[in-house]
């Protein structure tokens, strides 16, 4: 069983058979370190689930880099405004290593509506999922100091810390490198 196909069934909680429909519309794909599975303002048409790898979304606002989210092994990569209302794209999505996905397009995307009953329940839940994530970002934001926000992403991810440069992480913590710098030699 796939990462996706384990990922469906525990998220969703779908039968075997479901899972074996839905994932029979994700198609596997390559890409390597550096390539983009999504450029800011091109329209996006496939959505994509991480098997193996780390991708970055970010935009670049006044010639600086913005990290918005740092995805690994087990979520989706997507700019779902751009793929559900068929937008151009705000953000990009670039692999930060040799990445494998199982990607489907739009128009699969709404046959899996045709074949499985539950899937508008499905896909609420997913993008409440979204939702949620987001939510919980802001609220770390608002609510938790540098050094707070520094040890949640730690403790939910150790293993970033090797695998993705600091200025990123510090971009998606929302401070400056060398804020990062001095929180982490506190640590």
């Amino acid at each position: 069983m796939t990462e996706l196909e384990k990922y469906i069934q525990s998220y969703f909680e779908v039968s075997n058979e479901d899972v074996t429909k839905i994932s029979s519309f994700f198609k596997p794909i390559s890409l390597k370190k550096g390539d983009y599975f999504l450029k800011t303002g091109k329209q996006s048409n496939r959505l994509g689930f991480v098997q193996k790898g780390i991708f970055r979304e970010f935009i670049v606002n006044d010639d600086k880099e913005i990290t918005k989210w740092i995805a690994t092994s087990g979520y989706f990569v997507v700019d779902l405004s751009s793929f559900i209302f068929h937008q151009p794209a705000r953000w990009n999505i670039q692999a930060l290593t040799d990445c494998e996905l199982f990607i489907i397009d739009d128009k699969n995307y709404q046959q899996i509506g045709q074949l499985i009953p539950r899937w508008t329940e499905l896909e609420k839940l997913f993008i409440a999922k979204c939702f949620t994530i987001l939510e919980d970002r802001i609220v770390s934001y608002i609510s938790m100091s540098a050094e707070e926000r520094y040890i949640q992403l730690f403790n939910f991810n150790k293993e970033l810390f090797n695998q993705v440069p600091l200025q990123y992480l510090a971009s998606l913590l929302g401070m400056t490198p060398e804020t990062l710098s001095r929180i982490r030699k506190k640590q």
